[in-house]
C-alpha cells in the first residue's frame, strides 16, 4: 500500500507545474544592468547603469523571458545558454499603522489630537512616503456620530507615483464650544449673557465651534434649548434691512442718481432683493440691499422700479 502511494506521488510530481520563482525587488522606475547582474551573475559584464527596460507600477512585475535574456547576452558578448526567466517588481510590504498615524498627525498639525485607527487597507503596499491629506478626511454625519470616518491617502513612491490607501479613524481634539445659558428662540440676536463656553472634544472638521466674540451679534435660526450646544449652522448674520424699516433708496440710471426714503416690505442681507414701498406713489418695487438700511435700484434692470 505504501509503495503504491509513493509511485502515485512520483507521477503527480512529474506533471505538476513548476513553481514561479519570486520576483527580484527593484526600487526605481528603470531596470538597470546591476539589477540583472544581481539576479544572474553571468550578466556582470553589462554596465551597471545600463537601462534595460521600464519597471511597471507597484502590484505588477516585469519578466525577462529566456529568449530575451539570450538576446541581451549576445548584445554584450556573453556566452549564455537557456537562462531561466527572471522577473522584477517593486518591493511590497504590509501597511505600517505607526507610519499611518505619524502621517495623519503631520496633516492635522494638532499636537494633542487623539487618533484611533480602527481599520486600514489590507493589501500590500510599495515602500514609500505615507500621506493622508487633510482635504481627503471624511466628516461625521453629525457631531453625535461615533462611528469611524474614512480618510483616504497615498503611498508616494518612485518618480512621484501614488498608490492609494485608506483608513477608518476616530479623531478627537480639544476645543472650546458655545452652550446656551438660556433657551433661545429663532430670530433673536445672540447676546454675550446668553452664552457660556465649555471645554469639550470635537472632530477636526472645517466647521469648528465659533469663538464667542464671533457668535455674539449673530441671529439664531432655530430654537436652542438651555444647555445645548450652539453650532455654527444655527446662527446667521443679521439682516441689514428689516421689514417696516425706513430705508435710503438710490435709483441709478447711467450717470444719473435719484435718492429718496422708502419703507421695507421684506427683510434681507447684503446682496438680497427686498420689496420696498414708494411712499409717494404707494407702489412696491424691488431693490437690492446695499448696506445697513440702504437699497439700490438699477433702472431698466430686473430689480428696477415698478
Amino acid at each position: 500500500m505504501i509503495l503504491r502511494l509513493v509511485v502515485a506521488l512520483s507521477w503527480l510530481a512529474r506533471f505538476a507545474p513548476a513553481q514561479q520563482p519570486a520576483c527580484k525587488p527593484v526600487e526605481g522606475d528603470r531596470i538597470l544592468g546591476r539589477h540583472l547582474a544581481a539576479a544572474l551573475p553571468a550578466f556582470s559584464r553589462i554596465p551597471a547603469e545600463a537601462s534595460l527596460g521600464n519597471l511597471p507600477l507597484a502590484g505588477s512585475h516585469r519578466t525577462f523571458h529566456s529568449a530575451e535574456l539570450q538576446s541581451l547576452a549576445q548584445r554584450y558578448g556573453i556566452d549564455l545558454a537557456s537562462p531561466p526567466d527572471i522577473c522584477f517588481e517593486w518591493p511590497m510590504e504590509p501597511l505600517d499603522r505607526a507610519r499611518v498615524l505619524d502621517a495623519m498627525l503631520a496633516s492635522l498639525r494638532i499636537a494633542d489630537a487623539d487618533i484611533a485607527v480602527a481599520e486600514t487597507s489590507l493589501n500590500q503596499v510599495p515602500r514609500g512616503r505615507v500621506e493622508f491629506p487633510l482635504e481627503r478626511l471624511g466628516t461625521p454625519a453629525s457631531p453625535a456620530q461615533r462611528d469611524p470616518v474614512l480618510w483616504r491617502g497615498d503611498i508616494v513612491y518612485g518618480a512621484d507615483h501614488r498608490f492609494p490607501i485608506w483608513a477608518r479613524v476616530r479623531i478627537q481634539v480639544a476645543c472650546e464650544r458655545l452652550v446656551a445659558a438660556d433657551g433661545l428662540r429663532a430670530g433673536q440676536t445672540l447676546e454675550a449673557r446668553q452664552v457660556r463656553t465649555e471645554i469639550a472634544t470635537c472632530f477636526p472638521a472645517a466647521r469648528l465651534p465659533l469663538p464667542l466674540e464671533q457668535a455674539v451679534g449673530l441671529v439664531v435660526t432655530r430654537p436652542i434649548s438651555a444647555g445645548a450646544e450652539i453650532r455654527p449652522e444655527f446662527l446667521a448674520p443679521p439682516n441689514q434691512v428689516n421689514r417696516g424699516d425706513a430705508v435710503a433708496v438710490e435709483v441709478r440710471s447711467g450717470g444719473a442718481r435719484l435718492a429718496f426714503t422708502g419703507k421695507a416690505e421684506s427683510s434681507g442681507r447684503n446682496g438680497d432683493l427686498v420689496a420696498v414701498r414708494n411712499p409717494s406713489s404707494n407702489r412696491i418695487f424691488r431693490a437690492r440691499v446695499d448696506g445697513k438700511d440702504k437699497v439700490t435700484v438699477q433702472a431698466g434692470g430686473s430689480d428696477g422700479m415698478q
